[in-house]
This record gives C-alpha cells, structure tokens and sequence, in this order.
C-alpha cells in the first residue's frame, strides 16, 4: 500500500502514555462502581472487539442500561480538505502517520459519497490509547481492539492491536490495519445515517437471539462499508495493488465469528454469531469494493450472503 506522502487528518488525538494497566485489583469499573472479573470480561470484549463497538457500551446493553447511547443524529458539517492541508507536521512516528493517511483517505471518500447526495459529512475523531483510556461510552482498554464509541463519535485504537492482527488472527500487512480503521468508519457512517439508533430500539423489543441476527447484519454492512472506501479510495490514490486487497480481504475473513470461536478452540455455534461468518464477512467486503455503491450495502434487507 503506497501510502507515503498522501493528506493525514487533523482529527487525531493521542493519548499514548496517559494510560495503563487495568488496576484496581483485576477488574474493571462496571455499573454503579461494581466490578466485573476478568473472566468474564474477556468473554464480552471478544464479542466488542469483533462489533467494532466498546464492549462496555455492549455490557450496557445486555444488562439493559445506556452507556453512551448515540445522540440524536445531528446535521452534517463540511469537512472536505485539500491534500495539503492537515499535515501532521514533523510526525517521526511512521505508525501514526500511516492511521493519520487512511483517516484522511476515509474523510476524502466519504465527503464526496455525502456530497453527491446532497449531505455533508461529519468525520469521527480517532483516538491513539495505551492500556486503558476514558469514553463516553465507558472505559476503553487494549483487549478490546478497536473500536467505535456512538457516544462521542470518535474511533480508539491502541496499535499494539497490530501486532494481535498479525501473529494471532494471521492477517498481515499495512492494508489489513487500514481495514480496521476502515472498518471502524463504516460504524461512525451508520450513527450517522441512523442505523445504530434503529439497533438501540429493536434491542428494546428483541430476544437475545433475533438481536444477535440484527448484530450481524449491522457488522456485515460496516464491512461493506470498508469495501466502498477501498473501491473510491483506489481510484482517488492509485495506491493498492493486487496483494494489499487481498490483505483486506484476509483480514475480514480472518475476524469472522467461525474462525474466532475455532481458535478459541470451541465448536462453531451459528446461534451465538453476532458478526457473522468469514465467509459472510469476505462477501461484503468485496461487495463494497467492487461495487463502490452505498446502495449495495444494504445488508438487512439483503439476507444474501
């Protein structure tokens, strides 16, 4: 992935250093200050971690309260920059600089699909975390991976997560992370369209098991979402080739719900899916890349893959 010298956002914040360990004595803050063990909290930060939305917001809604529910959609304000403005100026940090280049790219992308239907675009921020750092959706930590919280529309990342995508899950290579961040858009594209607020009140009416259904088809749809960014971004940049899709499609595949529970060693559970298949997950990636077209992603009318 040629990424070098392309625009880098301004949305970035980093709050690497400011955080760090778990504390407290192997738990975390949880509902009133009790606390959850880290058993059990390993279990629902899977599940988050896959969603692509803090898992507290996640331990909210099981138990039935809000921990950051989205905010009523607001209008869009214009965000469309030039390349050269943004620059992080003087960044060393080459890891950085890659996640300021594909936020950027995201903005460029999803400014034009906004603007030529009449919208604008609001970017989420991105925060750059290590160990454990404060939301608005409850406390974000490293075992989560990434993740999107509605309730500040903001993306946290701790990139020690790369090192998880590659030697555990397999899935290598610059384009694989930018997948992820990719990804992690299409969730910020969804409260913005209103998707997640719709999510919020079937989660009201449904059974755990008609909601997990709903779950996949939202993160089906969010990588659909990644396939677009990658098809516009492309013709924009010119800047992957025939191995650095295959990187991102590696990556969907390698965080399907199957593939998950085979390397925890269990049985594939079709019931329990809440974020579909790899093979599911492949299918609308490549929906979204070759198609380019919002139009296609819609994932809960289309049962299919």
């Amino acid at each position: 992935m040629r990424w070098e010298n392309e625009r880098e956002s301004t949305n970035i914040e980093d709050r690497r250093g400011n955080g760090g360990g778990l504390g407290g004595g192997g738990g975390l803050p949880f509902l009133g200050g009790g606390r959850l063990g880290l058993g059990t909290i390993a279990v629902i930060l899977v599940g988050g971690w896959l969603l692509g939305i803090n898992p507290l917001t996640l331990l909210g809604l099981l138990s039935g309260t809000d921990m950051g529910t989205p905010t009523q959609q607001q209008s869009y304000a214009p965000q469309q920059q030039s390349r050269q403005q943004g620059q992080t100026q003087g960044s060393s940090d080459p890891a950085k600089r890659f996640v300021s280049v594909v936020l950027g790219s995201t903005e460029d992308v999803w400014s034009r699909i906004f603007q030529a239907s009449g919208a604008r675009y609001t970017p989420p921020g991105l925060v750059l975390f290590t160990g454990r750092t404060a939301t608005a959706c409850g406390t974000g930590v490293t075992g989560a991976g990434p993740f999107y919280c509605p309730g500040d529309r903001k993306i946290y990342i701790d990139l020690a997560f790369n090192s998880i995508l590659k030697n555990q899950l397999g899935a290598d290579g610059d384009t694989a992370q930018a997948y992820v961040i990719a990804h992690e858009v299409g969730h910020h594209i969804q409260n913005l369209t209103g998707t997640l607020q719709k999510m919020e009140e079937a989660r009201r009416r449904l059974d755990a098991r008609s909601y997990n259904a709903l779950s996949v088809r939202l993160e089906l749809q969010a990588d659909c979402y990644a396939g677009i960014w990658a098809n516009h971004s492309q013709k924009a940049l010119n800047w992957f080739d025939a191995n650095d899709i295959a990187e991102a499609m590696n990556a969907a595949s390698a965080v399907g719900d199957d593939a998950i529970q085979r390397k925890a060693g269990g049985s594939v559970n079709q019931e329990s899916f809440t974020h579909g298949s790899s093979q599911q997950r492949l299918a609308w990636f490549r929906i979204g890349y070759e198609s380019g077209s919002v139009q296609k992603c819609d994932t809960f009318a289309n049962q299919r893959p």
